[in-house]
């Protein structure tokens, strides 16, 4: 028995140790990419007075920060390194307010592009550069009302001495009653069902305009029916996200190798993935850009090309 579990232990922490080795190489080569995309947002005047390009730039530097504060978190707890509470209430900060920034700016540009196909003549006006600061303000404000509901919940609940405690950071050291999480999940639900409701509505006013177009105005439509499906599969893979602490928790009273292997599997699907697809939609289907991101990605030789 001793040595079968000797075994088991040595298998555990090497799958483990490959497991965090695949995610550092993950999230190291979509931050490289997201640097590019971000350098050639910045290298032309166009793409910085263009709502559609600012709003990908908002999810860009949003799915930087998330990769790299929850691989911060990812590191921290493989080591087992804890750190007083006060200190991982910063940290958190920036997780709980940023998780839902990425969420609200794809369906501002699905927003966007329903302007753009449905209310061509007042693009220009309600789509503004202007308009866009505007727009990424509100993107900020209606994500902090989550991370200041679950963060005064939690001050109001913890003691003193709580905040000089050292533990392993996460977020969910903040759910201290059954029912702060039963909140946190009513207003991330109530959120991504407006957000649900929002491309769906563009989705169908979109797909009429489509059929009432014809020549080039019909292939610049469908083309921007295929944007409003990519952000909404996006959307779907981080309502799933909501979904994944629920299905962990059931599956740790069962086994903990096969906890070890949903969790992974989960940060993987619904983490990382949702925020790889930008650069997907906007940085390889819109033409402009692509044309940019492949001149700095080729050193300039696609244009002398």
């Amino acid at each position: 028995m001793t040595n079968n579990s000797s075994v088991g232990r040595a298998y555990l922490l090497r799958q483990i140790n490959f497991q965090v080795i695949l995610v550092q190489l993950l999230v190291l080569i979509f931050l490289c990419i997201n640097v590019l995309l971000i350098v050639t947002f910045f290298s032309k005047d166009v793409f910085y007075v263009n709502m559609r390009y600012i709003l990908f730039a908002v999810t860009l530097l949003s799915d930087s920060l998330i990769l790299i504060m929850s691989d911060v978190v990812l590191i921290l707890s493989y080591f087992r390194f804890t750190m007083q509470v006060g200190m991982c209430v910063i940290m958190s900060i920036f997780l709980l307010l940023y998780t839902f920034v990425t969420p609200f700016t794809l369906t501002a540009m699905t927003l966007e592009r329903f302007v753009a196909i449905c209310m061509p003549l007042r693009h220009a006006e309600l789509c503004s550069t202007h308009r866009a600061l505007h727009c990424i303000l509100i993107i900020h404000g209606l994500s902090s009302v989550r991370c200041i509901g679950i963060l005064s919940i939690f001050f109001a609940s913890a003691s003193d001495r709580f905040y000089t405690q050292d533990r392993k950071c996460s977020v969910e050291m903040f759910i201290l009653r059954r029912w702060h999480d039963h909140f946190r999940s009513a207003i991330s639900q109530f959120y991504f069902l407006i957000m649900c409701i929002t491309i769906v509505y563009s989705y169908i006013k979109i797909t009429k305009v489509a059929k009432a177009a014809s020549g080039e105005n019909k292939k610049s439509t469908r083309k921007g029916l295929r944007t409003v499906i990519l952000h909404a599969f996006q959307l779907l893979l981080c309502l799933f996200q909501l979904w994944c602490p629920l299905i962990e928790s059931a599956v740790l009273q069962i086994d903990f190798m096969l906890f070890v292997n949903v969790r992974y599997f989960t940060y993987i699907t619904f983490y990382l993935a949702p925020r790889c697809l930008s650069p997907l939609i906007y940085g390889l289907r819109d033409e402009m850009f692509f044309h940019a991101l492949k001149y700095y990605a080729l050193c300039g030789l696609y244009k002398k090309q």
